[in-house]
């Protein structure tokens, strides 16, 4: 009792192919001949057998913006009323003291969920402008 075991079927053994009858046998589940039976053998990723292949047939027009997109993670200001205290200063670097942001290059937006009941000053973040009525409200300022 208290033992911790593998689930059934977790402590497979592998399978060593090529060691004589004993281990899967004469092709050892390669087939019968060809380019892939061979040690070595086999084509690269994407190869049709010298048709034209799917990711030449396939035009690709014009821009993708999707290298250059920047991902921001949302704050309410429930999270921040329930997380700082009065006249904190709430920046990014805060924001990931209090793990209400995670990521080293990660990005945030300050929305305007819940309400704001502590004045806090807000620096360097986007804030939506419903939430910047909030923070006003709340007598708070954003430098």
């Amino acid at each position: 009792m208290g033992q911790i075991n593998a689930p059934i079927g977790g402590n497979r053994k592998k399978t060593i192919v090529g060691r004589g009858a004993s281990s899967k046998g004469r092709t050892c589940g390669r087939g019968n001949n060809g380019q892939n039976a061979r040690s070595g053998g086999g084509v690269r990723p994407g190869f049709e057998g010298g048709q034209m292949p799917l990711y030449r047939r396939v035009a690709r027009r014009g821009f993708s913006n999707y290298p250059f997109k920047e991902e921001y993670q949302v704050v309410s200001l429930d999270a921040i009323s329930s997380c700082f205290n009065d006249n904190d200063v709430v920046t990014l670097d805060a924001l990931k003291d209090k793990k209400l942001v995670k990521g080293f290059d990660a990005k945030a937006k300050v929305l305007a969920n819940g309400e704001l009941t502590k004045k806090v000053v807000f620096e360097g973040l986007k804030i939506s402008a419903a939430a910047v009525e909030k923070i006003k409200a709340a007598g708070g300022e954003i430098k």
